[in-house]
């Protein structure tokens, strides 16, 4: 029985005719049904996003558990604008609890069938060993662990998933952006890329790089954080956090559809070092009047010092890797996060720049070192097209050929967090993923964390 009323005040009120808190009944699994999701203390603004387009085979009803507060007024008031929004309006109908033991309500009750959390990631993996215990599919906002004993814990419930047949799947957005995607494709390509040179760590066979800034706006508004955000140890060092989507890229690029194992990993260097944040720039980004008492061990000199930078370089299967990950506060006019990617082929290199020139878009070049110019043609002209029709090349005063890509594939960050679930909902219907998904994610976040642990020392 729900007997916890939700007082959100406002925000709650536009959700009159769509929120409610009735006794929720246990869901129970059969075949082919609809997902059910039920949304667990939605700390981050990603657990929203995946609602701002609905999806033939999710269930309209969504089950939230959450403790009262901002952020759940926050991710009320998010849905709200969805549904309320002239164009595409979404149809949602939230049934929320809110309660001190959210937790334990969600795996009592069971009134739904997936589990999806984006929040406080230093608690996330209890929240998925929780819901795989109770026979509960998980749907997660990366990262899933920020340390060692979170990766033990992540292991122990990818163990038990597969003994129950369930499913952990993370969001992995970036896999859907087309420049990466057509790098990807083009890397496959032997006749135009040929094979990945096994690089060294000052030039890497394969480099991503990211820079992201705290003040930003999403969906046109401006976003407010929650304070603990700026808590490593709570949120995660920038090393085990942004870096999740980097290291999956260089796995799923470097070794596509290949099962990897965490034996294939040599962790080489890997640094961090801090963002300084003042007192101004962190009202303007949480709200708050102040720094709050578990701030004030990374307060130096009046600043707050978020060490949300971090860089590693390793070898996979060999191959040398660079991942590294920038905060910046806020972006200079005219300005955006940025991204870099360099992929060193034996008769090309691929490489994905977004700064200035690009204006903050993310473009795709080419350069030959090996191969003719027609074989290069060929492979854009003909096998892409085949699956990305309108694309093309320009050749740059530079020599570089640029891949053309139509407006239309250029989407956004935001409509990737529908294309991810949409490929979650394909392996939850199929009741499986492939194979290397699995062991390809443990390798992934044992990456991060030995990062972070040489990164310390």
């Amino acid at each position: 029985m729900i007997s916890n009323k939700v007082k959100i005040g406002a925000a709650l009120a536009l959700f009159s005719a769509s929120c409610s808190s009735p006794e929720m009944k246990s869901e129970t699994s059969e075949p082919n049904s609809k997902v059910k999701i039920m949304t667990l203390d939605p700390g981050h603004f990603h657990a929203g996003l995946i609602h701002k387009s609905m999806y033939p085979t999710v269930d309209s009803t969504v089950y939230v558990f959450a403790p009262e507060g901002a952020e759940l007024a926050d991710h009320l008031k998010r849905i709200a604008g969805y549904n309320e929004r002239t164009e595409n309006p979404t149809a949602w109908n939230l049934e929320v609890y809110t309660g001190a033991d959210y937790l334990e309500k969600m795996v009592a009750e069971k009134p739904g069938n997936v589990m999806m959390v984006a929040g406080k990631n230093d608690r996330k993996v209890d929240y998925i060993l929780a819901a795989i215990e109770n026979d509960i599919h998980v749907y997660a906002d990366k990262p899933l662990v920020i340390n060692q004993e979170g990766f033990n814990k992540l292991v122990k419930a990818f163990q038990l998933a597969e003994e129950k047949n369930l499913l952990i799947y993370d969001i992995m957005t970036e896999r859907f952006e087309i420049t990466t995607l057509l790098q990807r494709e083009l890397s496959m390509i032997s006749e135009v890329f040929g094979e990945l040179e096994t690089g060294t760590p000052e030039n890497p066979a394969i480099t991503k790089e990211s820079v992201h800034h705290f003040f930003k706006y999403v969906s046109g508004a401006p976003l407010i954080r929650p304070d603990w955000f700026f808590d490593v140890s709570v949120e995660g060092e920038g090393i085990v956090d942004v870096t999740t989507h980097l290291v999956d890229l260089i796995q799923w690029e470097a070794f596509p559809e290949v099962a990897l194992d965490t034996t294939d990993v040599q962790m080489l260097s890997a640094k961090r070092w801090s963002t300084p944040m003042t007192l101004q720039e962190f009202q303007q980004v949480t709200g708050k009047s102040g720094f709050p008492d578990f701030l004030q061990k990374d307060i130096k000199d009046g600043k707050l010092e978020v060490f949300s930078n971090g860089e590693m370089a390793y070898t996979l299967k060999g191959k040398h890797a660079k991942a590294s990950v920038i905060w910046n506060y806020q972006a200079p006019e005219g300005s955006a996060d940025t991204h870099y990617s360099m992929m060193r082929g034996t008769k090309a290199n691929l490489i994905i720049r977004q700064g200035k020139e690009e204006n903050y878009r993310p473009a795709l070049y080419v350069e030959l070192l090996g191969t003719e110019l027609a074989q290069l043609e060929k492979a854009v002209n003909e096998t892409l097209q085949a699956k990305y029709p309108g694309i093309g090349l320009t050749q740059m005063p530079s020599g570089e050929y640029q891949v053309t890509i139509p407006d239309s594939y250029h989407n956004g960050h935001e409509a990737h967090f529908a294309q991810v679930t949409e490929r979650f909902l394909e392996y939850y219907q199929a009741g499986k993923m492939p194979a290397w998904e699995v062991p390809n994610m443990i390798t992934k976040y044992y990456t991060n964390i030995k990062a972070r642990e040489l990164a310390l020392k």
